[in-house]
């Protein structure tokens, strides 16, 4: 029997991560709305795990979204006990959120990397792929959360929409995962995955 690594050491101390986390949220409606999509990509980094390893790194980058985004989900965005940042660069709002965004550009490298190992494409076509994926990803959320919003009204909308009173809300919410994609971009030159073992 193949014996657990990182992945599943992984996946085992999100589950419990989860299940605290799940227990008496600040408002259930928007822990609901949020852990949908982290649930969604657990899913399914699990089931096509026997079919297509990505590196640890990949994992690694993956994870960080998915217990970043679970925290939000369990206080919400916007009321996040994260002060100390706030004050120590002396921000006017809670960017928890930015940093949530930013991790989604992170999976630009596991893009980039399970295209280039599939010889689908080459390096530099798979960058631009990562960057445009993940830049169509954050527009399409962007409309799902005002879309959410509209439907569901009251606090539990205006929670979910975390906009903190900023009338550009999603405009940089866009570009902090553009950002985080172009930072992985440039990562995954650095590493280039496609040209390493696959037993790390």
């Amino acid at each position: 029997m193949r014996k657990l690594g990182f992945p599943h050491i992984l996946a085992f101390v999100y589950v419990v991560f989860f299940v605290l986390l799940g227990i008496n949220p600040v408002s259930r409606d928007v822990w609901v709305a949020e852990v949908i999509p982290v649930v969604i990509v657990f899913a399914l980094l699990a089931i096509t795990y026997p079919h297509f390893r990505f590196s640890n790194l990949a994992y690694g980058l993956m994870a960080f979204w998915i217990f970043w985004h679970t925290v939000g989900g369990h206080y919400t965005f916007a009321n996040v006990p994260f002060g100390f940042v706030t004050d120590l660069f002396g921000f006017e709002r809670n960017h928890f959120d930015r940093i949530g965004h930013l991790s989604v550009g992170f999976y630009a490298y596991p893009l980039m990397e399970w295209v280039t190992r599939k010889r689908w494409c080459g390096p530099i076509l798979a960058s631009f792929l990562g960057v445009f994926f993940i830049m169509s990803i954050a527009a399409g959320y962007e409309i799902v959360e005002w879309w959410f919003a509209v439907v569901v009204g009251g606090g539990a909308g205006i929670e979910f929409l975390g906009s903190q009173g900023d009338i550009w809300d999603a405009q940089k919410d866009m570009l902090a995962d553009t950002l985080g994609a172009l930072a992985t971009m440039v990562l995954f030159w650095l590493v280039r995955p496609d040209r390493r073992g696959w037993d790390d």
